[in-house]
């Protein structure tokens, strides 16, 4: 059994934690809090293709859409360095349920 504070115990957490952060949607006005830009900044932005849909954001319906906040601050730290920020989109579309390998019993 791991300890508290043990290396197991610490890694399984850290682990949770980026899971858990991965997958934060937020609506516009709490984006906007966190990144400064505005709702009509970041409607530009999906329209014209920089933030994707079902990676960046999500419609969930007709008047409301959801941000993926770790996925758009990491493209606005990596905004001049493409590369990086696709690395960080292929790590949060592995840890997706619907990507996880179904184990047989």
């Amino acid at each position: 059994m791991n300890q508290p504070g043990s290396k197991a115990t610490q890694s399984s957490d850290s682990s949770s934690k980026v899971k858990a952060e991965l997958s934060r949607f937020v609506k516009k006005r709490e984006l906007s809090r966190q990144t400064g830009l505005s709702g009509e900044t970041l409607k530009k932005y999906r329209d014209l293709g920089f933030l994707r849909e079902n990676i960046h954001w999500i419609r969930i319906n007709s008047k409301l859409v959801l941000y993926n906040l770790p996925l758009i601050l990491d493209w606005l730290q990596n905004i001049h360095d493409p590369d990086s920020h696709w690395r960080a989109v292929e790590a949060y579309l592995t840890e997706l349920p619907s990507n996880q390998i179904k184990q047989r019993r």
